[in-house]
């Protein structure tokens, strides 16, 4: 569904991906690992147009969309939880969630409004309130599910319980888990390594804005030297 392709990519004169390539198949849960400031989020960058690759190629169900403008990108189907949930604070929750809202492959939408509330009965709850007052596991519910609400083919999580209360990161990966189950393809970052590696199908390590392991669960679990190298503080 989703492939890079030496990935080169930064901002102005600095460098961050440095010919990084993987993919992300139909119905996969793919996790993007790394500690912080090694690429991961760049990487998002890239792949939803935010910036553009100086070399290397990103497509999406066969059709190259290196560079291209992030509407279009959202237009093909790839859905963002931006770091830091990035809602709109001054609007409500339910107008958070029609704002983006779309059914861009036809028929009845997976994904509505009776749907969401259905997987995130607190937003139901505060449907009239604003974003600005929501508490930060709600705002994070909020981002997934307007993500959620352009019925994406590929939902992409930057940082997904990053800052939760303990409670509420457990309800994300109940939610994460039934979009699994569902046949999501998910792409994730998150530094709750023993979650994701229940979760997910597949792992990428990166490592200053290169690969430097990929791998399924059981594997990453039989090698603690990429864990102790690459992901432990």
């Amino acid at each position: 569904m989703l492939t890079l392709e030496d990935v080169v990519a930064g901002y102005g004169e600095s460098q961050v991906l440095n010919s990084i390539s993987f993919g992300v198949g139909a119905a996969q849960v793919v996790t993007l690992l790394g500690r912080n400031g090694m690429g991961k989020t760049t990487t998002v960058r890239a792949i939803m147009g935010l910036i553009r690759p100086s070399a290397g190629h990103i497509r999406f169900d066969g059709q190259d969309i290196t560079g291209d403008p992030s509407y279009r990108i959202a237009q093909r189907g790839i859905g963002l939880v931006p770091e830091g949930r990035q809602i709109f604070p001054t609007l409500s929750v339910e107008e958070n969630l029609v704002a983006t809202a779309a059914n861009r492959a036809g028929g009845a939408p997976r994904w509505d409004l009776p749907a969401i509330y259905a997987l995130f009965p607190r937003l139901a709850e505060r449907r009239r309130q604003s974003g600005a007052k929501l508490s930060g596991g709600e705002q994070q519910m909020l981002a997934i599910g307007r993500a959620l609400m352009t019925n994406p083919r590929l939902l992409v999580l930057d940082e997904a319980t990053e800052g939760l209360a303990p409670l509420i990161r457990a309800e994300i990966w109940q939610v994460m888990a039934k979009l699994r189950a569902e046949g999501q393809a998910i792409l994730l970052i998150d530094k709750n390594l023993a979650a994701v590696m229940r979760l997910a199908d597949w792992h990428v390590v990166i490592e200053k804005g290169r690969v430097v392991w990929q791998g399924d669960s059981a594997t990453l679990a039989a090698a603690p030297e990429i864990r102790d190298t690459y992901l432990h503080v």
